[in-house]
């Protein structure tokens, strides 16, 4: 896939490869905040354990793939839990010319890449509302862990993550980011 863009002020071709975000949205958050901002919450530094999970499915007659960024974050002081999030954020995406073998890379790696920011920012107003300090996650490089995932599979002798088995819905994941 070509990713040139077009001089300054110059159309467009039609028949040029892009991705059209047709939506995005918060599917499902919770937040568990166990203690509750207590004094004892601040004497230690927490660890925090993050995990990240990226799930698709086709919308419609396949027009359209729905891409989950699904992340989990823990946060304990000591064996003690502080709180918990959890959170799926998605979006509803459209490939338009793009070859078959640039879908699956733009599905793993430039649909999360662009869902990110959103649930970082989301993530971060939900601890300091929670009355902790805004959590901070550094941005995530999805190239890397999708060809890791992708030898993985390979070296298991499974199926690429397009053509990976589907549950009843339809959808896919790539895990263990």
């Amino acid at each position: 896939m070509n990713t040139h863009s077009a001089p300054e002020g110059a159309p467009i071709p039609a028949d040029s490869p892009h991705l059209r975000v047709l939506a995005q949205y918060v599917k499902e958050m919770s937040f568990r905040n166990v203690m509750g901002a207590t004094a004892q919450a601040y004497d230690i530094q927490p660890t925090i354990d993050m995990g990240v999970e990226v799930k698709s499915r086709p919308i419609g007659q396949g027009e359209a793939m729905e891409v989950d960024l699904c992340m989990n974050v823990q946060a304990k002081r000591q064996d003690v839990l502080m709180f918990s999030v959890d959170l799926v954020y998605s979006g509803l995406f459209q490939f338009m010319n793009v070859r078959p073998d640039d879908v699956e890379p733009l599905i793993w790696i430039e649909c999360p890449r662009l869902l990110f920011p959103f649930s970082r920012q989301i993530l971060a107003e939900v601890t300091r509302e929670g009355g902790y300090p805004p959590l901070l996650i550094n941005p995530i490089d999805f190239a890397p862990l999708y060809w890791a995932e992708l030898r993985e599979r390979q070296t298991r002798g499974d199926v690429p993550l397009a053509g990976a088995a589907q549950d009843g819905s339809g959808a896919s994941s790539a895990n263990a980011f």
